[in-house]
């Protein structure tokens, strides 16, 4: 099997950005990979002594669809996001807290719906807003795989062309039997010498019944998986053993159990 594409979403509920390579560390999580969030005003986050919050209290697809029609760039070494509406294009620097403040107050009148409180842009060091933070800091970790077979077969029993980029992983790869990635469990994978180590199924939320490229909510994925396969689970989380540089086009090899 190998790597078809490698993403990382650098701000919690955003767009994807492809990534030609990707160097990976033991017990550390995808490189910039939910860096930031901007909370729906509810949470009270203290970035001196970061605490993983639920999805809920973030702006993110599975609430605000309408946030998928925006289209974001990311450039770590500036720290600058330049974000698309209809052709239209903004610059925030991330760094700078008046273009947080800026972005944030963006995003709450593009959305325009009642929001708990005032949006804020966040982030602290070594802190990755993953679905699955809240579960322990190795989870927080860990990355996100999806079997493009897997999707396939999921969108011809849909009898709907499924675009792989509703899952909003970081790693996807191909030439392995539909869903047979749901037994991987505990099973080590290696790109070279990268090492991964599968540690749960991914359960997928209402944020994969948006469509990524319009922002309609189209299907009802979760329900649908419940009544294909009986589960919510499509892909696999894994934690980083030995890091190293991943690829598309990689290999990936499955360990013997």
């Amino acid at each position: 099997m190998n790597i078809q594409s490698l993403y990382r979403y650098p701000v919690k509920g955003l767009s994807p950005e492809a990534l030609a390579s990707v160097d990976l560390h033991a017990a550390q999580g995808f490189p910039l990979d939910r860096a930031y969030a901007v909370t729906d005003g509810s949470l009270d986050f203290d970035p001196a002594h970061p605490v993983p919050a639920p999805k809920t209290q973030f702006l993110m697809l599975a609430k605000y669809e309408k946030l998928a029609r925006l289209k974001t760039r990311f450039d770590a070494s500036s720290a600058q996001l330049e974000l698309a509406e209809d052709g239209k294009v903004s610059q925030f620097d991330l760094s700078s807290d008046k273009d947080r403040e800026a972005l944030a107050g963006y995003l709450g009148a593009y959305l325009a719906v009642p929001l708990p409180g005032t949006p804020r842009v966040v982030n602290a060091p070594n802190f990755q807003f993953t679905d699955v933070s809240v579960r322990s800091e190795a989870l927080m970790r860990s990355i996100s795989l999806i079997n493009l077979d897997t999707v396939a077969d999921f969108g011809r029993h849909l009898n709907h062309a499924l675009d792989p980029l509703r899952f909003r992983a970081n790693v996807y790869f191909s030439g392995q039997p539909a869903w047979s990635e749901m037994e991987w469990v505990d099973r080590e994978l290696t790109i070279g010498e990268v090492v991964l180590k599968v540690v749960r199924r991914t359960k997928r939320c209402a944020a994969t019944s948006v469509d990524p490229q319009t922002g309609i909510r189209d299907l009802n994925i979760p329900v649908s998986l419940l009544q294909y396969v009986k589960h919510g689970d499509l892909g696999i989380y894994a934690e980083v053993v030995r890091g190293g540089t991943i690829r598309p086009g990689d290999t990936l090899v499955l360990k013997d159990a």
